[in-house]
């Protein structure tokens, strides 16, 4: 059967967090032909357990295990192995809410787009206990982002955003190990002139569980992929549209 919606979450050492974030989509999603699929990268506690428990109840849940360890594997194997028209990444830690994900779905269906780009720092969009720290490197990365890519996108850096899958695979192959995964999607998306549409959205800090972002670690990363998806946007000019 064709599923219009993959749900894709990578998880690691998320075995609380996958029981929340699941419920909270079961209970709150408006799309009926969905799937959710997990994708287990290296967890070290009960999360395999967890999922497995919830997939007993829940038909639409399904995992993958990673077999490149990162983020950026982890996302690319996910987008591989779904099965929906349409691919939504959302984080297990319940950063991201459901009434977004009804708002992207709805978007992307309707106005007959490529992706849907949410924000939170537009009109409309909020952040709810964002680290001042992170916040500032944020603003910083986005804006740079934004400048060198000449787009009105500013939150490149959130991976909570929708697309249509035959789109993601065109993005292949994607570089990206880390968090800085998120960053190439979108600037891809872009620089390659496919259809889009930013919205705002909302932003929840974690409250359950230890977050995987590492500000000291991710620098260099980020500042690389920008710089390749610039460059392939200057000298190759992969216009698609």
């Amino acid at each position: 059967m064709t599923i219009d919606l993959s749900i894709l979450i990578p998880v690691r050492d998320e075995e609380e967090n996958v029981k929340i974030i699941s419920k909270e989509i079961r209970n709150k999603i408006l799309c009926s032909n969905y799937e959710l699929l997990f994708v287990n990268d290296f967890s070290q506690d009960q999360t395999i357990n967890s999922i497995e428990e919830i997939i007993k109840n829940d038909n639409k849940v399904r995992y993958i295990n990673n077999t490149k360890k990162g983020l950026g594997g982890a996302i690319t194997q996910g987008i591989e192995k779904s099965r929906g028209k349409y691919l939504c990444i959302m984080m297990s830690d319940s950063s991201d809410t459901v009434e977004d994900l009804n708002t992207y779905y709805e978007t992307i269906q309707k106005e007959n787009i490529d992706a849907v780009l949410g924000s939170r720092f537009i009109t409309g969009g909020k952040t709810v206990n964002y680290p001042i720290l992170k916040y500032i490197l944020n603003r910083f990365g986005n804006l740079l982002a934004k400048f060198l890519m000449w787009t009105d996108l500013n939150d490149f850096t959130n991976g909570f955003k929708i697309y249509k899958k035959e789109v993601l695979i065109s993005l292949f192959p994607l570089i990206s190990e880390s968090f800085n995964i998120f960053f190439e999607l979108p600037l891809k998306t872009i620089s390659r002139g496919y259809r889009y549409k930013i919205i705002p959205i909302a932003y929840y800090n974690r409250t359950v569980g230890e977050a995987k972002f590492k500000i000291n670690e991710l620098g260099s990363k980020y500042m690389f992929t920008l710089l390749y998806c610039w460059l392939e946007k200057i000298l190759l000019n992969t216009k698609v549209k």
